[in-house]
C-alpha cells in the first residue's frame, strides 16, 4: 500500500502542564503553526481532575483557526500518559479524569499495594499517586462503587481525544504499557490486574498508533469548517512519540532522553532483566509493540521550581560557573519532586550553598539534572549516543554536564518537544532530519570526585 499523501498534519498535543494543536509541514518537519494553554486541574469535586471540556473547547477552537491558516489534512493526538477516561453507555465521560497528582487515602494505597502484579510480569514500578493507572482505576472503583457502575468503556486518555473527535473507542499500546501495571511486555497481553478489578469487558478493542480510526464526525467536521473527509490517527502517549522519529532512522543502541515535565529516558536495543523496580526504573512499549527497557524523574518540574527561586541568569557565565561549583563542592541533592526518580525516599538539600550567586546556584541546578540523568541511564543500561530532546536540548550547561558524565557524545536536538514531531510520523510521512548539536564528551575537572561525593552525600 502506498502512504497516504499530506502536506500538513495537525497534532492535539496534551501534555501535563500545556495543550498545545500544532501544525507540521510534512515536507520539512516545521512546525509552522501552535496555539496553545495551559492545562490546569481542577480540584473541587470526588477528587482532583483535568477541566476536560475546557481542553475539548480549546481544542476546537484551535483546530477551527488553523483549518483555515494554514490549514491541515489529518490530525494525530498525543497525550501525557497516567491517565485513562471512563466512559458512561452513551460515550461520555461517567466519571471525571483524574489528576495523576492526587494522593489516595492509606487505606486504599495499601489495598492495592497487595493487589497488583509483581514487577517481572509488569515491569511497571509501584509508584506514588495515580501514577500507576490501576491504581487510579482501583481508587475509583473502590471509593466510588456507584459511579463506576455506571462506567461501560476505558479508554487510554490520547484515545479518548479520538474518540471523541471520531466515535471510535480504542486502546492503544503505548499508553497501555507505560506504568500501567495493566500490561505484560514479554506476553503483549493485559496483565492479571485486569481481571482482579474485574474491567477486561471495559477495556476498548486495541489498536495500532498508526491506525486512522475514522474520519472527524459530521457535526465536529461541519463546526470546523472542514472542506473535505479529515481522517484521526489513533495517536500515541507522548514520551513514545519522542521516541518514534528514531526508532525510525537510528540503529540500535542509543539512548533518548525526552524531556518536559518529566525526563523520560529509554534505552533502545536494551533488555529488561536489570531494570530494578525501587528506582523506578520500568519497561515501555514503543509505537511497535516493543519493550523498551526506561528510567524517568520529574526533571522539567524541578527545574522549573528551582528556575523561579533562582531568578534570571546568563547562561554563558553559569558556565564559566561550573568549576567553581565542583571546586567548591556545592551541590544540590534529591529530590526536589518527591516520589519518583533514581533516588526514592531522598530529601532535597542543598550543600555549600551559602553566598553563592545566581550564576553558581543555576550551575549547580544543571549538574544536579545531568546527574539524575546519568544515573537514569545507568539504571537501564544505555549504550552509545545520548540523544537529548525537548526544552533541555536548549540547555547548554545541562548538555556540556552530561556528556562529560556519561562519557559519550549527546546529540540535542533543539524545539520545543519532540512529541508533535512524532504524533505526526503516525500518518505514514517519513520522518524529516532536523539539525542536530553535537556535544562531545569533554573532560570536566573534578567532575568524577563531584560525583562521587555526590553520590557518598545521599548515604
Amino acid at each position: 500500500m502506498t502512504a497516504p499523501s499530506y502536506r500538513r498534519i495537525a497534532v492535539l498535543d496534551i501534555g501535563k502542564t500545556n495543550a498545545k494543536v500544532v501544525v507540521l509541514d510534512s515536507a520539512t518537519g516545521a512546525e509552522i503553526a501552535v496555539l496553545k494553554r495551559p492545562n490546569v486541574a481542577i480540584k473541587t469535586g470526588p477528587y482532583p481532575h483535568y477541566d476536560i471540556e475546557a481542553l475539548w473547547s480549546f481544542a476546537l477552537d484551535a483546530l477551527k483557526s488553523l483549518a483555515r491558516e494554514p490549514g491541515f489534512d489529518a490530525i494525530s493526538i498525543t497525550t501525557h500518559g497516567a491517565a485513562a477516561a471512563l466512559l458512561d453507555r452513551h460515550g461520555g465521560l461517567a466519571m471525571p479524569v483524574i489528576d495523576y497528582e492526587h494522593e489516595y487515602p492509606e487505606a486504599i494505597r495499601d489495598a492495592y499495594t497487595a493487589l497488583r502484579p509483581a514487577f517481572d510480569e509488569t515491569f511497571s514500578p509501584r509508584l506514588t499517586m495515580g501514577l500507576n493507572v490501576g491504581a487510579q482505576l482501583h481508587y475509583q472503583k473502590t471509593a466510588f462503587p456507584e459511579a463506576f457502575a455506571g462506567v461501560a468503556t476505558i479508554l487510554t486518555y490520547a484515545q479518548y481525544w479520538t474518540a471523541r473527535l471520531t466515535g471510535v473507542a480504542a486502546n492503544e499500546l503505548t499508553s497501555l504499557g507505560c506504568h500501567t501495571d495493566l500490561w505484560k511486555p514479554r506476553t503483549g497481553d493485559y496483565s492479571s490486574l485486569v481481571d482482579r478489578l474485574g474491567i477486561r469487558a471495559l477495556m476498548a478493542p486495541i489498536r495500532s498508533a498508526f491506525d486512522a480510526l475514522g474520519p472527524v464526525l459530521p457535526g465536529i467536521a461541519e463546526e470546523l469548517e472542514l472542506a473535505a473527509p479529515m481522517p484521526v490517527y489513533c495517536g500515541i502517549h507522548d514520551s513514545n512519540a519522542s521516541l518514534l522519529p528514531h526508532l525510525v532512522h537510528r540503529e540500535a543502541p542509543f539512548a533518548v532522553v525526552s524531556t518536559g515535565t518529566w525526563v523520560i529516558n529509554f534505552g533502545v536495543g536494551g533488555d529488561l532483566d536489570h531494570l530494578d523496580a525501587k528506582r523506578d526504573a520500568l519497561a515501555n512499549i514503543d509505537a511497535y509493540g516493543r519493550a523498551v527497557p526506561s528510567s524517568r524523574f520529574m526533571g522539567g518540574r524541578e527545574f522549573e521550581i528551582l528556575s523561579a527561586e533562582i531568578g534570571p541568569v546568563d547562561e554563558k557565565a553559569a558556565q564559566a560557573a561550573i568549576g567553581r561549583v565542583i571546586e567548591k563542592g556545592m551541590m544540590l541533592l534529591p529530590n526536589i519532586a518527591p516520589g519518583s526518580g533514581p533516588f526514592p525516599g531522598k530529601a532535597s538539600r542543598w550543600i555549600g550553598a551559602e553566598g553563592a550567586s545566581r550564576e553558581e546556584r543555576h550551575a549547580a541546578a544543571c549538574l544536579y539534572l545531568a546527574l539524575m540523568t546519568d544515573a537514569c541511564l545507568g539504571l537501564i543500561g544505555a549504550k552509545g549516543p545520548v540523544i537529548v530532546e525537548g526544552p533541555f536540548a536548549l540547555n547548554e550547561t545541562y548538555l556540556k554536564l552530561l556528556a562529560a558524565l556519561a562519557g559519550r557524545e549527546v546529540l540535542a536536538l533543539p524545539g520545543s518537544t519532540g512529541t508533535s514531531q512524532g504524533a505526526a510520523l503516525l500518518t505514514g510521512i517519513r520522518p524529516v532530519s532536523g539539525a542536530e548539536t553535537h556535544v562531545p564528551p569533554v573532560e570536566v575537572a573534578g567532575l568524577a570526585a563531584y560525583r562521587d561525593r555526590w553520590y557518598a552525600a545521599m548515604e
